[in-house]
Order: C-alpha cells, then sequence, then structure tokens
C-alpha cells in the first residue's frame, strides 16, 4: 500500500493525543504535522501539552520536537499533508468551517468531530457497517468544487457498542430498540484527577448524547439517494445515557423487538459470523473477529474487555429472552479507540484502501 503523509488537527487534546500513539507506528500513515490553536502554535509539541499528556504509554518521542502549527493556517498544514484526522474542541459552526476549508484547500479531512455528521453529502461511516457510503463523496466535492478534497466522519462514540451488536441482526426486522448507555469519563476528555466530581457518582445526563443515540444510527443504516445520504425510516430509537466513574470504555444495555423473532442460537450465529468490509480488506486497525460474545453472567466488564483486539472489537453479553422487548443484552466498546481516534484511524484505512486519497 502507498504511503501518505498526514497531520492531526487538535493534536493537544485528548483524541488528537491518542491519534498520535496511533500513527506512531502504522504501516500506511506516516505522522508529520501536527496542528492546534494559536496558543499552542510555535511550541514543539512537548511544551505545548506540557502535563497535559493524558495517555497511559509515553509521549512517542518522534512528537516531541515537532513544532505545533496554527489549525487556523489552512493552507500552510495542507501543503505538508495528503489528508488530516480533525478532533479539535470548538463551537460546531466553527469545526463545519474550518473542516470544509481544509476540504476546499484540497486536503481531504477525517474527522472526529460531530459537527458534519448530518451534512447530507457528508459519509459517517463504520467501516464494517456502511462502508458503501464512501460512494458519497464525488456528490460532495462537485459542492465543494474540488478535485481531492472531502469531509469524512466517523460516528459517535456510544453508537460504537450497540450498532455493530444490531447490525446483524437487521434480516430479522427489527422495530424497536431501547438502549441506555454506561459511559466513560474519558469520552469527555476528562481523567478522574481532571474530573473529581464522578467519583463516587453517577451523572444522568450528557449534553446532545441521547439525541445522537437514537438518531445517527439511522444515518448509518440510511442509503444514497442523487447528492444526499438518507437515513433510514426505522427501528425506532429511544435513549438514556450516563456518565459513570470508568476511565475508559462505553457500555450499552440493548433491549430490541423484531418483526420476525429469532432463536437465541440464531443471533449468536449472527454474531459470531458477521464481518464486514474491514475485514474483507484486511485493514491494518481492524479486528480479525468484530463481534466476540461471552457466555460468562458478569461479562463484558470495561476493565476486563475494552482492549479487546487493540481496543477495536465490540464484546457482548447476557443474551436472553425479555417480558416486554422479544430479547435484552450488553455490550462494549472502548470509546477512544473503536469509537474516537480508531475508528477514525480505521475509516482513513478504507478510504486509501479504495484510492480516496490518490
Amino acid at each position: 500500500m502507498k504511503q501518505y503523509n498526514v497531520g492531526v488537527i487538535g493534536a493537544t487534546g485528548m483524541v488528537g493525543q491518542r491519534f498520535i500513539t496511533l500513527l506512531e507506528n502504522h504501516p500506511w500513515f506516516n505522522l508529520v504535522a501536527l496542528a492546534a490553536s494559536a496558543r499552542s502554535a510555535g511550541k514543539t509539541y512537548e511544551e505545548a501539552v506540557g502535563s497535559r499528556w493524558l495517555m497511559k504509554t509515553p509521549m512517542p518521542e518522534s512528537v516531541k520536537k515537532m513544532v505545533v502549527l496554527d489549525a487556523a493556517n489552512v493552507a500552510e498544514v495542507a501543503a505538508k499533508v495528503d489528508f488530516v484526522f480533525c478532533a479539535v474542541n470548538m463551537k460546531k459552526d466553527e469545526i463545519k468551517a474550518l473542516e470544509e476549508a481544509y476540504a476546499k484547500a484540497e486536503c481531504p479531512v477525517v474527522s472526529n468531530n460531530s459537527a458534519h455528521r448530518f451534512t447530507p453529502d457528508v459519509p459517517m461511516v463504520v467501516p464494517e457497517i456502511n462502508a458503501d457510503h464512501i460512494d458519497i463523496i464525488p456528490a460532495q466535492r462537485k459542492r465543494l468544487g474540488t478535485k481531492r478534497g472531502f469531509v469524512a466522519v466517523k460516528s459517535n462514540c456510544s453508537l460504537q457498542s450497540y450498532v455493530p451488536a444490531l447490525h446483524p441482526l437487521r434480516k430479522y426486522g427489527i422495530s424497536d430498540v431501547l438502549v441506555c448507555t454506561y459511559q466513560a469519563i474519558s469520552g469527555a476528555g476528562k481523567t478522574f484527577e481532571t474530573f473529581p466530581d464522578i467519583l463516587d457518582n453517577v451523572i444522568p445526563y450528557i449534553g446532545g448524547e441521547e439525541e445522537k443515540s437514537e438518531q445517527e444510527p439511522l444515518k448509518l443504516w440510511g442509503r444514497i439517494e442523487g447528492d444526499k445520504i438518507v437515513s433510514a425510516e426505522s427501528p425506532r430509537f429511544t435513549a438514556q445515557c450516563l456518565r459513570l466513574p470508568v476511565s475508559d470504555g462505553h457500555m450499552g444495555a440493548v433491549f430490541v423487538r423484531f418483526e420476525n423473532k429469532p432463536s437465541k442460537e440464531e443471533i449468536l450465529q449472527a454474531w459470531k459470523e458477521f464481518h464486514g468490509p474491514a475485514q474483507d480488506l484486511e485493514l491494518p486497525s481492524a479486528p480479525k473477529q468484530f463481534l466476540h460474545y461471552f457466555e460468562e453472567n458478569d461479562r463484558p466488564q470495561p476493565k476486563l474487555d475494552r482492549m479487546l483486539e487493540n481496543g477495536m472489537a465490540v464484546s457482548i453479553g447476557r443474551l436472553r429472552e425479555d417480558n416486554q422487548y422479544d430479547y435484552k443484552f450488553v455490550c462494549l466498546s472502548h470509546n477512544t479507540l473503536r469509537g474516537a481516534a480508531g475508528g477514525a484511524v480505521l475509516l482513513a484505512e478504507l478510504l486509501a484502501a479504495k484510492g480516496y486519497f490518490d
């Protein structure tokens, strides 16, 4: 596979740091540019981050002396790279404008941000589920007036636990889904040191999260019509999202109703056999087995199972019949690996394999 020079926009934040750790030894992507806000620009990365390095592994030596660029200087950053990953902490309209500016500078953007998730011609992709949505990119390029530039996004991190578990069951006609998500503090960019209020506590509200959890699955399961992606009309989702004192790992408690109720054995078989384009293309970050089912009653657990297949697999457990819905189960994904930076790197690998950065 061809080598690509890449940059990270928003490199000093938690997700930006995660991107850096994932790109350190990537076989396809060579990290050559780091960009952040004006207050970090001009400093070495080590100086800009200082004591705010939040990863469990040390800061890679290769980035310590790299000078941080100003993310607002689009032309300067774009000139150095084949594409960028974006994980900035800004207002939504500012993120939209920044990402489109990079795209119009003929620099493709693979975004971790939510700003463009419902832009009709921006693909929001989980590579195992809706890889075909990248086919909308030519329509987006036409709108932007670009030859190479475009924006592609990954979905919300909490979806990565329960939508993959539901996806291979769609053949049975899913009609209703109730999901309660139990989300780690790293999803808010926090650690226990920076978020003491979470200790011995549960916070039953995460701004905007329930709307995303109910609406984004329908875009993932939507279809391309002309120059836009049209969301699916069903199933009906209802969600409740809670923040828990867990460092990493989002869990979902899922209740599901079918038009044609499968047997428990059929569900387990569907999960075991499921694979998608990420596995078929043998993308470097793809888990060999996407969905793992645990027979033990007390699994999956974030502490034990979030790092399964380098944090890129989904763990499922406690499948059983329900007296109001047809079935219920729990599922788990690593929110900053599969859910955030890792999911974006996997999407970039898909785009590279399909030639969209050439």
